[in-house]
């Protein structure tokens, strides 16, 4: 029998997001179980916050790269080698666990799409803990539309081996579309 090979997956076209997904979205928000726009604090969050959170995310990503998922190319099988022999000094120990910690983590600045999220929210300038999980929902809830699956999310979308960095900024442009069109208004836009 002649061995068969397979084919690369070749990078598409980024993905579209419609205007109709994105009202398709807004639909699956308003029967959503819970507040789409109320974060883990309880308060809500504005559409525009969002927006910039996910628009912090694109520049972000585009900064530092995107990377599909943590593969950092190991053997996961043959475990960790860290060293504990009793005659090592703590500080032997200490330093053998850091090399450890540091070639599993690597230096690499790429970034997934959840980690992006939650570093713009981390950083405190575009975003906060609340905006980050009030985003993620909001790129499930486009994703869900987009694709017609009710149980769709957009990490694992985005982790396809078929998903490039374009199809990212295209989902997270797609985000700020859907959270500026359809979110709550701010404070200042409420009382104008």
């Amino acid at each position: 029998m002649p061995k068969q090979t397979i084919a690369p997956a070749v990078p598409t076209a980024a993905a579209v997001f419609t205007d109709e997904a994105l009202s398709k979205a807004a639909d699956l928000a308003a029967d959503y179980y819970r507040p789409v726009w109320t974060g883990p604090s309880g308060e809500e969050s504005s559409g525009e916050a969002i927006a910039r959170h996910l628009e912090a995310t694109i520049t972000l990503l585009d900064k530092d790269g995107w990377i599909r998922t943590y593969d950092h190319g190991k053997d996961w099988s043959t475990g960790t080698d860290l060293a504990d022999d009793d005659s090592m000094t703590v500080k032997a120990m200490l330093k053998s666990l850091l090399r450890v910690v540091r070639d599993e983590i690597g230096t690499d600045p790429h970034r997934t799409l959840h980690t992006a999220l939650r570093h713009v929210g981390e950083g405190g300038g575009h975003g906060d803990t609340d905006t980050a999980q009030v985003a993620s929902v909001v790129l499930d809830l486009v994703i869900r539309a987009h694709t017609g699956s009710e149980t769709a999310l957009a990490t694992p979308w985005s982790e396809r081996l078929t998903r490039t960095h374009a199809d990212i900024a295209a989902l997270l442009t797609a985000g700020a579309r859907f959270a500026r069109t359809y979110g709550p208004a701010t404070r200042e836009t409420k009382a104008a």
